[in-house]
This record gives structure tokens, sequence and C-alpha cells, in this order.
């Protein structure tokens, strides 16, 4: 590439190569002052000077070379996957990448990370399943220089022979709810559960469609599971701790529950367990989780509506990070807690 230097005050009349980035701390601002195919005027020349520009460069490419620009056009296809759109055209050679639905994000990591091990590459995302709104961002992509070379593009365009990043749409449609103890069934002691897992769910758009209290009895739970086993998902709160007479998962055993797994590495809710009734999701909520803001149970949830499937190998992977800060004020999803 051929790089023509001119004085600012002598660029009247050019061309920019690119987008002239202007940073302003104390108006808040960064963003393009000009864009790149901008004519500088001469009123611009101070303009320039302001932002620290002494020099404007004719850049002269040669046929192997892409322009930032032109490289995230053409990759952006190659990034998005199901549920994902992108911006129409760069800014600062960047294209940001945003959930087109309330869902999960799943990332393929693995394409993740050997995109960004090429040199001139940059493509940061938020963390796999995390729950996203509509228009959430979830990745930007740009090449750190203004030019690389198009054997970088082809490159890319191999290893994304199938897409980095997609959104699940939220799919469970009934969930119900039993509530397992015995202070609780005969009346000695409030129920909390079901307004705490409603408060959950609420801002996902769901709700508890049915609901039962039951005694610490294996008997009463099995009746009560095998009465409300038509919903894609069922909780099962209360109890679910190691005391000798905490019976739940035994019972929920013994209705033919096949856990995927009957605690996790995470902290709080360790004794969350989850597991599978013909074609019902079950997710046993120990009574940890009432008094935190954030557990196992808030980690978990969003891929249980995206009915995304949780294997046992995972769990190892939850424990880095799967610590709560138990912060002052919770700030959680937007925090380390089970990324």
């Amino acid at each position: 590439m051929k790089k023509i230097k001119v004085p600012v005050e002598k660029s009247v009349g050019l061309a920019l190569a690119h987008d002239i980035t202007y940073i302003n701390k104390e108006e808040g601002f960064k963003g393009a002052r000009f864009k790149k195919g901008h004519i500088v005027g001469q009123s611009d020349v101070d303009i320039l000077k302001s932002i620290g520009k002494s020099y404007i460069y004719k850049l002269i490419p040669d046929e192997n070379d892409i322009h930032e620009d032109d490289f995230a056009i053409q990759i952006a296809p190659y990034i998005a996957g199901e549920n994902i759109f992108y911006d129409k055209s760069p800014t600062e050679g960047k294209i940001n990448f945003y959930s087109a639905i309330d869902g999960l994000l799943k990332i393929d990591k693995n394409k993740l990370f050997k995109i960004n091990a090429i040199s001139d590459l940059s493509l940061p995302c938020i963390h796999n399943n995390f729950a996203c709104n509509e228009n959430k961002t979830i990745a930007a992509f740009r090449i750190i220089p203004l030019y690389t070379k198009k054997k970088v593009l082809e490159k890319v365009k191999k290893i994304l022979d199938t897409s980095i990043f997609n959104v699940i749409a939220y799919s469970v449609k009934t969930i119900n709810a039993i509530i397992t103890g015995n202070e609780i069934y005969y009346g000695l002691r409030k129920d909390l559960f079901k307004s705490h897992i409603e408060g959950k769910l609420k801002k996902y758009g769901c709700i508890i469609n049915d609901c039962r209290i039951v005694p610490d009895d294996t008997k009463a739970i099995i009746e009560a599971l095998n009465q409300l086993k038509t919903a894609d998902l069922i909780f099962v709160c209360g109890g679910s701790s190691v005391d000798p007479d905490d019976v739940t998962k035994q019972s929920l055993s013994k209705a033919k529950v096949k856990f995927v797994f009957k605690s996790n590495p995470i902290q709080p809710a360790n004794n969350l367990s989850i597991g599978y009734l013909e074609n019902s999701t079950i997710c046993v909520v120990p009574a940890g989780s009432l008094y935190y803001k954030a557990s196992a149970l808030d980690i978990f949830l969003p891929r249980l509506l995206a009915k995304d499937h949780i294997d046992k190998k995972e769990l190892k992977f939850y424990s880095e990070g799967g610590l709560c800060h138990f912060c002052d004020y919770c700030t959680y999803p937007i925090c380390p807690f089970g990324k």
C-alpha cells in the first residue's frame, strides 16, 4: 500500500480514507467526527487540527489489500446466525451485532477463539448463555488496522462454515410448581417460594400455571408430580438439603425422574438439581435460593426456559466464577457470577 502524507493545510479537496474519530470526555462523546469519503473543506482544517490531525494520508491500496469497512461488511453475514442482526454499515470500521428477540445467546466458542487468534482481527462479545432482551448488543467486529490482506478474509470465511452467534427463543409454555415442607403444609410458616419463583419468571414473561403444597412425604410428592407432569417445566421447591429427613430428591427418583445432576459447584444453591420426567424438565430449588438475589437458579433459569439441555459434563466449568461475590449492591447478571 502506498501512503502519501499531506499537510492538513493542503488537504482541502482530499477524500478521507477512513473515519476520523473524535473523543471528548468532558462532553461524553466518542465517535466519527468525519466519515470515510468526506471531502475536506476549508472550514474543516481548523477542526482537524483541534483533534490532533497535522497530516491527512492519501492511501493507495494494492490489489491484495482490503479496507476495514469492506472486511466488516463481507464477514458480518458469516458471523451472525439465528435471531441475530447487525449494522447495515460500519462506524469507525466496526459492525455491532444484536439479538433480534428475547432469548438465550449461544456461542460457538471454538470458532470465536480461532477468529480472535488471527492477527488484525477483533471480535469481542458478551458471555455464552446470557439472557438477551430484543436489541441487546451481543458482539462487535472490526479489523484493527485500516487495511489488511484479502487472504485474511478468506481464511476467516473458511473458519465460519457455520455462524458463531445464535439466539434461542424461550420455548417453555407451561410451568408448574410443587412446594414441599411440613412447616408450610401444616400452616406453621408462610410459603415464600411461589412468589420467589414468580418474581424471577416475570422478567421472561412467564407465570406459574399450577402449584401444589405437599408435606415431606414421598407418596404426597409423587402424587403431586404425577398430577402436574404435563407442564414443560416443573419447579420442586423446599428442602433439598443434606438433612436425613429431606425426602424430596429421593421421592422424585422413585417417581422415575432421571436426574442429570443432583448438585452443582455454584454457591449459593449448590443443591439445585435438574432432571427429566417424560416431556417435563424438573428443577429442584433448595431453600438457600430464597435468601440471595442471585443463585444457581438465576444462572440456569434462562437455559431451562429455552429448553437448552444442560449436560453434567458442563458443570465443572461453572466452578470458575461460580462463587457469588455477595456484593452490598447486586448487579446480576451484569457481573462475573456464573460466567
